[in-house]
């Protein structure tokens, strides 16, 4: 069985204390708290065309965006589960990437970023510093919106692109602070799309951007770009044996992105859709492997075996597209499932429920 790389979260953590007599060194480890899964989700219909207006240069990508992407330190407790070892208490800090996502001062970063943050510290283009209070978060996505009450003046909003539109062999442009690095711009191209890559709770995020733009520790929360200097992705995990950049990174989707932070910025909370069974590739649909107790599932009936075809009239051909099916209905709703059991049809209607954490 060939060895398959460790996809981590790209956020840093910085050492309490600075190493050697000259200060400023800093250590760094993973936010990851072990390994996550990523998966090829085969596509049967072709990509969206692309935009044919004439791609921007690398240099002038950054001009256009760089005043909108920041650095985010986040003071945490330091607590008995510092990855620096010792316990007892005291605070560490980790440092992440961001951008500006509106002019009231919203900006987006990943969730894993500002986890368990006591304070966030925002620097922007201009070396200014500004504090900032988290909006809202989502484990599911691993996106979170922090605000900063900063004057209009230093606030440069990046336009959100359709991540439905990219292509594979798009140019892409990175910008953000990998080891504390501030402004640092990577190019490459989208070397692969519709991966599926594990969420901080363990669920699924959906249609994510594979790039071989350098991305590492620090890069996380920040934008991946297009050649018109859009967002069409919020950088958050690699895939490394090393811990270092080996040329596979991912983004979570714009299009995500924006039904997050409206979300978020809205009321400060999402809700996402559950059903409550493991499933698996079928020949038609997909099986189910496990049913979990006391979920919408278990209450309509289903049973491990049952192979599910489609949901509410949409056909179901892997999990994925299972996941995009219940993601677009709402705690509460009702939907019908057709179901293959023992060779036979079935239609089972089921009450989705609010995801668990």
């Amino acid at each position: 069985m060939p060895r398959r790389s460790r996809p981590t979260f790209i956020a840093s953590l910085l050492a309490a204390a600075c190493l050697g007599a000259g200060g400023g060194a800093v250590a760094y480890a993973t936010l990851s708290g072990g390994d996550t899964v990523v998966k090829q989700v085969t596509v049967k219909q072709s990509e969206s065309v692309a935009s044919s207006s004439a791609p921007l240069s690398v240099n002038q990508i950054y001009r256009k965006a760089n005043r909108g992407v920041v650095e985010i330190t986040v003071t945490t407790s330091g607590g008995d589960n510092s990855p620096f070892g010792g316990g007892g208490g005291g605070t560490a800090q980790a440092q992440g990437s961001g951008w500006v996502y509106d002019n009231d001062g919203h900006i987006v970063t990943n969730d894993h970023v500002v986890d368990g943050a006591q304070s966030i510290k925002v620097q922007f283009w201009n070396g200014k510093t500004y504090s900032a209070s988290v909006v809202g978060t989502d484990q599911s996505t691993d996106l979170a919106v922090i605000k900063v009450d900063a004057p209009s003046s230093v606030l440069h909003p990046l336009q959100v692109g359709d991540s439905s539109a990219v292509q594979v062999g798009d140019g892409v442009v990175a910008i953000g602070s990998p080891f504390g690095l501030e402004e640092t711009v990577t190019s490459g191209i989208v070397s692969a799309l519709h991966r599926a890559i594990t969420a901080p709770n363990q669920f699924t995020i959906n249609d994510s951007i594979q790039t071989d733009a350098a991305i590492n520790h620090g890069n996380s929360g920040g934008p991946l770009l297009n050649l018109a200097g859009d967002v069409i992705g919020v950088n958050a995990q690699i895939a490394s044996d090393s811990g270092g950049n080996d040329g596979i990174g991912f983004a979570i989707p714009s299009n995500t992105v924006r039904s997050i932070a409206t979300q978020l910025i809205g009321s400060g909370s999402v809700s996402h859709a559950y059903l409550g069974v493991s499933v698996e590739q079928a020949d038609v649909g997909v099986v189910v492997n496990e049913v979990r107790s006391g979920t919408p599932a278990e209450r309509a009936g289903l049973t491990a075996g049952d192979v599910i075809t489609s949901v509410a009239g949409t056909s179901v051909s892997n999990s994925a597209d299972l996941q995009k099916a219940i993601d677009s209905k709402r705690p509460g709703d009702s939907v019908s499932l057709t179901v293959l059991r023992d060779g036979a049809k079935k239609t089972l209607d089921v009450q989705l429920s609010e995801r668990p954490a």
